[in-house]
C-alpha cells in the first residue's frame, strides 16, 4: 500500500484500475503483492502507482503508464501472470480491471 499520491503527470496517458476483494487471510498475499511493487517499476514507461485495501478486503490499485505498449509489457511479464494465476486460485474472491486514457489530469496540495 502507498501513502503517495501520483502526481505531475502530463497527458496523454494510461490508467490500470485493479479492484479486488480479497478471500479471508490470503497466506502470501502481502509478499506477492510487495513483489509486484517491485517489478512493475521494471516496465519501460510505467510512471507509478497508488493503492488502498480496507479492512474486509476490498482493495483498489490504480497503476499509470505511458502508453498501451507499457502495459502489454507488464501483462507479458512471467512473474505477474504466475502471480495472476495464484490470486484467481487462491487469493481474490473476485477483482474488475478497468483500462483508460487519461486526457486531463489536475493536482491540488494545501501549502
Amino acid at each position: 500500500m502507498s501513502d503517495d499520491l501520483v502526481r505531475g503527470l502530463e497527458p496523454p496517458y494510461y490508467t490500470v484500475v485493479f479492484t479486488s476483494h480479497l478471500e479471508g487471510d490470503a497466506p502470501g498475499y502481502a509478499e506477492t503483492a510487495d513483489r509486484m511493487d517491485e517489478l512493475v517499476k521494471e516496465v519501460p514507461g510505467f510512471l507509478g502507482q497508488e493503492s488502498a485495501r480496507v479492512p474486509g478486503g476490498l482493495g483498489i490499485t490504480v497503476g499509470y503508464f505511458r502508453d498501451e505498449e507499457a502495459i502489454a509489457v507488464w501483462q507479458r511479464n512471467l512473474e505477474h501472470q504466475a502471480a495472476q494465476r495464484r490470486g484467481r486460485q487462491e487469493w481474490y474472491r473476485r477483482y474488475s480491471i478497468h483500462v483508460a486514457k487519461v486526457e486531463r489530469s489536475y493536482d491540488f496540495e494545501r501549502e
